[in-house]
């Protein structure tokens, strides 16, 4: 489990750290926009209390505590999965990148009280009116990762 520990520790500190630069040092929070490469990168803030794209957002208490248990369940659930079936490389992989990034949004819930989204990217004529933050890609490519190698034998799972 040493891949998923160190994949998930590294997910953290570049998400936090991300969020603490563009947050604390650069104060988007206050700016609300900062033009990086525009108009295919923009950083711009976003407080997300929902799921992805803003769905089921609340400002409730409630709905933020319960938000934080799901994802800390499915933290615990992921890692027993994977730490059980004797997963390879490239599903602990997947396990750290999903596990760390969802950390990653639960911290912020408990810290802002919503999840800190501020990359926004467009392209080819077309703006995205979404946020996004870097514990997001790691879910999403940790849940991707899981999907394609969950079923393989350890012997396949090798990573180059």
């Amino acid at each position: 489990m040493r891949v998923a520990t160190g994949t998930l520790l590294v997910t953290l500190i570049a998400d936090q750290a991300s969020k603490w630069a563009v947050i604390d040092r650069m104060a988007l929070d206050q700016r609300l926009y900062i033009p990086v490469f525009d108009p295919y990168l923009n950083f711009v803030m976003a407080w997300n209390t929902g799921i992805n794209f803003g769905l089921f957002g609340s400002d409730s208490d409630l709905a933020r505590v319960v938000l934080i248990a799901i994802a800390l369940a499915i933290c615990a659930l992921v890692w027993v999965w994977v730490r059980r079936d004797g997963a390879g490389r490239w599903m602990q992989f997947g396990a750290g990148l999903l596990i760390g990034g969802a950390l990653g949004n639960v911290i912020d819930r408990i810290r802002f009280g919503a999840v800190a989204d501020f990359i926004n990217m467009s392209c080819c004529g077309i703006r995205n009116p979404y946020a996004f933050n870097i514990a997001d890609v790691a879910v999403f490519a940790g849940a991707f990762v899981l999907i394609v190698f969950s079923g393989r034998s350890r012997q396949t799972d090798r990573m180059p």
